[in-house]
């Protein structure tokens, strides 16, 4: 029982738990997780910490075949820049280890960005709090949970 499952729980929204076997030589937990579990890529979703104008950290969630943009998270939390935060920064704050970051359940609550594209989505699949282990959600359900907001969060070409 991960804190995102708990968190989930504790806030009685409907969820699944979807388990499949995590190979420790996976370059792309997300796209791992996509391919094991027969879902498109564009519903699964990876959550990523960055630093916004390196003094707050704050949270991405976007499709696992997509990169997130650098000047479109800062332009959605009102910040000058983003970088990625560190693997010490996110572990710290988040209480999870790489490749399994759950956007429920963190130590230290984050401000979150959900990208828009997920409000298409009746359902998507975020990580439960461990490698090998997500959990379908509706994205609104996330958001709320999370108070997160919706923003274009994708990176394109000439950005």
């Amino acid at each position: 029982m991960t804190p995102g499952i708990v968190a989930a729980k504790r806030a009685r929204i409907k969820h699944t738990l979807h388990e499949y076997e995590h190979d420790p030589s996976s370059e792309s937990y997300g796209m791992e997780a996509a391919e094991k579990l027969g879902v498109p890529p564009a519903q699964v979703f990876k959550t990523l910490v960055v630093s916004l104008d390196g003094n707050e950290l704050a949270v991405g969630i976007i499709p696992v075949d997509s990169t997130l943009g650098m000047k479109l998270i800062a332009k959605a939390a009102g910040s000058k820049k983003a970088a990625m935060a560190t693997r010490a920064e996110v572990e710290r704050s988040t209480g999870y280890v790489i490749g399994g970051v759950s956007p429920l359940g963190q130590k230290r609550r984050l401000r979150t960005f959900i990208d828009s594209s997920a409000e298409a989505l009746s359902t998507i699949f975020v990580s439960a709090g461990r490698r090998g282990l997500d959990m379908e959600l509706s994205p609104d359900d996330l958001k709320k949970l999370t108070g997160a907001e919706y923003a274009p969060l994708q990176h394109c070409e000439g950005e």
